[in-house]
């Protein structure tokens, strides 16, 4: 959506950032009406903070690792469903990165919902459970070569989950863009310009806007085919959706011919 971010209050004067609130009421005096002092701009992220300590202590008084009141595992999904909901990747019309907070969130809670559901977890299967719980809100998640066999299906999804959604906030960000600026240049002396206003690489003939298009297509064609194994892949393979993507978004942010490249090579290196 767009909002105009700079607001200020018609009761009592103070302005504040939607963008650092979240919201339109008046942070001094509650009022709500308030007036928007800038030009609207794009925005899907909402200001909020994991916070997983409630759970935390839940998980460490109970004796099967997982709170044994059914309650206990709903809240934790419940509360990560949340979270994840109210992030997004634009904020007040920049682009982030798919961080690894909101990574470490989706795979938390895939994780959770297949422990629940396996029959004689290892001791390895806890470690790996208690590891992402105690380092999902500074975005720690265990390495790829410590993901136990039984939640490579928890990184896999994780990863499906995350990409999706950061893909289609690029999309929303591409489309945004003013065409006469689509994506910032790269220092490239082949590079021209259409009549249209979109960067032209003359020794391809493609458009910058059109390659990134082409780079978010394979990205959605691998994370599909990673979906329909259930997450069933490598960690690894798993966490070169995220780099992927995350090299799209640099391109797309700060037109490194780099990040390109790498994205490319990531896509093609890491195929299902």
């Amino acid at each position: 959506m767009k909002v105009r971010g700079e607001r200020e209050c018609q009761e009592c004067g103070t302005r504040w950032s939607y963008y650092e609130t979240g919201t339109v009421e008046c942070p001094e005096c509650e009022s709500l009406r308030s007036v928007g002092l800038d030009e609207r701009t794009t925005h899907t992220d909402t200001p909020v903070r994991l916070d997983l300590s409630t759970h935390r202590s839940r998980f460490g008084e109970s004796r099967e690792l997982l709170p044994e009141d059914e309650d206990g595992v709903d809240m934790i999904k419940s509360d990560l469903r949340e979270y994840t909901r109210k992030r997004g990747f634009i904020r007040g019309g920049k682009l982030l990165t798919l961080d690894a907070t909101y990574l470490a969130a989706c795979e938390l809670l895939e994780a959770v919902d297949l422990y629940d559901r396996l029959r004689d977890p290892t001791d390895a299967d806890r470690d790996y459970l208690l590891s992402l719980l105690a380092g999902a809100e500074d975005g720690d998640r265990p390495s790829t070569g410590n993901v136990p066999d039984a939640f490579r299906e928890a990184r896999g999804m994780a990863a499906v989950r995350a990409v999706e959604e950061y893909r289609s906030d690029l999309l929303v960000f591409i489309d945004e863009l003013d065409p006469k600026s689509e994506i910032a240049d790269i220092d490239d002396a082949s590079d021209t310009t259409d009549p249209s206003g979109a960067d032209i690489d003359t020794a391809s003939g493609v458009s910058r806007t059109a390659r990134t298009r082409d780079l978010l297509e394979q990205l959605r064609d691998r994370t599909k085919r990673v979906e329909a194994l259930g997450g069933d892949v490598a960690p690894a393979a798993a966490d070169s959706l995220v780099d992927a993507a995350n090299a799209i978004g640099e391109f797309i942010r700060d037109g490194d011919g780099d990040a390109l490249a790498r994205a490319q090579d990531t896509l093609s290196e890491h195929s299902t």
